[in-house]
């Protein structure tokens, strides 16, 4: 039985499928089609054409709901009339770049004594009872950090996924479908182990850090309780910086740049590696942290940017 309610729940259907076959993740877009089919189904009942008057219909609907979701709602709509029209149906799709980006989120560079003050906000975290979140977050805030992993390889690791006894994580569910092994180290190694111990986490839940219910955290319970350490970490701050839990990825990259510019290496040399432990598809993504680093380091002999520049072509606004 279909998921979809509205006259396009078919067409839904089959374009999940279709990116699915293609070896994309769906999921984000899944869960976009979904409100863009309800808003059909109980406003426009009748329609089965994808009209002008339904797409701008949905997305001012969605920006009172979303202001800061804009973007991505009009990319889904958008993509949503292309297939439509691919397969024969009569729709109408929306101009690319029709909404033009305002900002781009900046990523955070914590800095060393604001890691010492968060990391120990997180392990003095207190809940009543003891919960699943105060053991939790010491653990699952660390491996992202440590391994430089995005945080739904974190949050969503499976138990048979994570290998104690050699420190290693096969690491599924991720940006394009780009598998890879990431290794521990020994401390990570024995900081997991001491968290299945003290767990009293549902131990048949498939997950490696379940909720009380079993299942995985979602990426806004987890942002949330990122913010929060954050806060703590940083009580007397007028102006605080907004972090997302994402960036303790983008502090893993720049301090593993930061060692092999200390070292003398040749960051050019090294890109190579950080882009496969990190899961990257091109070099590009991986170049990009050299472009974040402070300014007293980038201008060191170890970077060449000549080459690197050739590796950043220009962003475009909308990625389908």
């Amino acid at each position: 039985m279909s998921k979809f309610l509205s006259h396009f729940a078919k067409a839904m259907e089959s374009m999940l499928e279709y990116r699915t076959a293609l070896g994309l993740s769906v999921k984000t877009l899944e869960s976009r089609l979904t409100h863009v089919d309800r808003y059909c189904a109980d406003n426009h009942p009748e329609s089965a054409i994808l009209t002008k008057e339904m797409v701008f219909g949905w997305l001012d609907y969605r920006q009172e709901k979303r202001p800061d979701a804009i973007n991505a709602d009009a990319r889904s709509i958008r993509q949503l009339g292309a297939y439509l029209s691919a397969i024969g149906c009569e729709a109408y799709i929306l101009p690319e770049g029709f909404y033009p980006i305002k900002s781009i989120f900046s990523p955070y560079i914590f800095t060393d004594r604001e890691m010492i003050s968060l990391f120990y906000a997180i392990d003095n975290l207190q809940f009543k009872n003891k919960s699943t979140e105060s053991l939790v977050a010491p653990v699952l805030f660390r491996l992202i950090y440590t391994c430089g992993l995005r945080p739904n390889e974190g949050r969503e690791l499976l138990h048979r996924n994570i290998n104690l006894d050699i420190g290693e994580i096969f690491v599924t569910n991720t940006k394009m479908k780009k598998e890879r092994l990431v290794v521990m180290s020994d401390d990570m190694v024995a900081l997991c182990r001491s968290y299945l111990i003290e767990s009293k986490a549902d131990r048949n839940s498939e997950y490696f850090f379940p909720r009380f219910d079993g299942k995985a955290y979602t990426a806004s319970q987890i942002d949330r309780l990122f913010k929060k350490c954050w806060e703590m970490a940083c009580p007397d701050a007028v102006d605080l910086p907004n972090v997302r839990t994402y960036d303790l990825r983008h502090r893993h990259a720049s301090a593993r740049l930061n060692r092999w510019l200390d070292g003398g290496r040749d960051l050019n040399a090294m890109l190579p590696y950080l882009k496969a432990y990190m899961g990257h598809n091109s070099l590009n993504e991986t170049a990009y942290y050299i472009h974040i680093l402070p300014e007293n380091i980038v201008k060191t002999a170890g970077v060449n940017w000549d080459a690197l520049n050739n590796l950043l072509p220009e962003v475009s606004l909308w990625q389908s």
